[in-house]
């Protein structure tokens, strides 16, 4: 076959990284196209994957809007050219293109409350892959798995940390150190929304340092007195980075969800607490993950957490029970693909079922 997967965000590049490698490997076709966000190009260039630059999206409404029509034209051109049997990603703008080539398409969400993406892929997607912890019903075209997004590159079929890491930051195993993210609150369905102040930011770091190093990571600008603890490693690195931390803690939801599946108490702080289904199920059936709608209660469990001698012990009984009640979801994304359209009946009736 020849697929399309289309990458509008660096997380997307991990999603897709080994469902590409492997279905390579098989024969199939591969043509990426990749929106101009973040470190995404830096990471498709560290990972050896070559793409098509369809452009980026704007911060206004008005030039979101104006960035899905755009992109959709770039993305049908190439997709025309390509002559692609199917499309793929977590991505309106495939669901878009597919229906203009009347093409199938499978998309992949993890986040109930984009609300407004449901609504533009929706109609013009064949299938919705979720997670079963999902909390939104989408309707007929909704495929349930066991897992999360993050186990396609996370899970230890593909994923052994690299201690090497540590060497680049002066830091050996035994050294205690804390992972921040900060989020910039630009992505559509982030709009509203809220994590820390820039005054609770610099409490948070300045408290933290009383217990252990730390390190930041941030889709924003940094005030200049936050700058200094930026994190300089190549971003492919961060997980190596994440599974050896002591905690995280930040507003980044799927960085949150990466710490818990490597094993790393993970504190969550947005005003978003509450709507999505993997948190809910990280925090209340694995005991992982700490969500908060305010800072100030992540920011006292992190010291709690920080004084506890045994904790990276603790989350990792936590963790191996995670992992072996999920699924490898990378092998799930190849069967799925590969064998559509029987695939899509044999989930259904498979997750009816249990």
């Amino acid at each position: 076959m020849k697929i399309l997967v289309d990458l509008g965000h660096p997380a997307h590049v991990h999603f897709f990284k080994n469902f590409i490698w492997n279905m390579e490997k098989k024969g199939h076709e591969i043509l990426i196209t990749a929106r101009d966000k973040e470190v995404t190009f830096q990471l498709l260039n560290a990972y050896g994957f070559e793409y098509e630059n369809v452009g980026k999206y704007g911060k206004s409404v008005f030039s979101k809007i104006k960035g899905v029509v755009e992109i959709d034209y770039k993305m049908y051109k190439i997709a025309k050219k390509f002559n692609t049997d199917i499309l793929t990603g977590i991505s309106v703008n495939a669901a878009h293109v597919s229906s203009l080539l009347r093409k199938s398409c499978i998309v992949f969400d993890d986040t109930e409350h984009a609300s407004l993406e449901h609504r533009l892929y929706m109609p013009f997607s064949d299938a919705v892959c979720t997670p079963s912890c999902f909390k939104k019903d989408l309707g007929r075209k909704q495929v349930r798995y066991k897992g999360y997004h993050e186990l396609t590159y996370l899970h230890p079929n593909y994923f052994k940390p690299n201690p090497e890491v540590l060497d680049e930051l002066n830091l050996s195993k035994d050294d205690k150190f804390v992972i921040l993210r900060f989020v910039s609150w630009t992505a559509t369905h982030d709009l509203g929304q809220k994590g820390f102040s820039l005054e609770s930011k610099i409490k948070l770091v300045k408290e933290l340092e009383k217990y252990a190093k730390v390190f930041i990571t941030s889709e924003a600008k940094l005030e200049k007195d936050l700058e200094k603890y930026r994190i300089t490693i190549s971003p492919e690195k961060i997980h190596d980075l994440l599974y050896y931390a002591t905690i995280y803690i930040g507003e980044g939801a799927t960085m949150a969800t990466e710490s818990a599946i490597l094993g790393t108490p993970s504190i969550y702080v947005s005003s978003l607490v509450g709507t999505m289904g993997n948190f809910i199920e990280l925090e209340d059936d694995y005991g992982l993950v700490y969500s908060f709608k305010t800072h100030e209660y992540g920011i006292n469990k992190a010291f709690e957490l920080l004084k506890n001698p045994d904790i990276k012990q603790e989350w990792a009984k936590k963790r191996e029970r995670l992992l072996n009640d999920k699924i490898d979801v990378t092998k799930f994304m190849i069967d799925f693909i590969e064998n559509y359209h029987e695939s899509f009946y044999k989930y259904k009736c498979n997750y009816l079922k249990q």
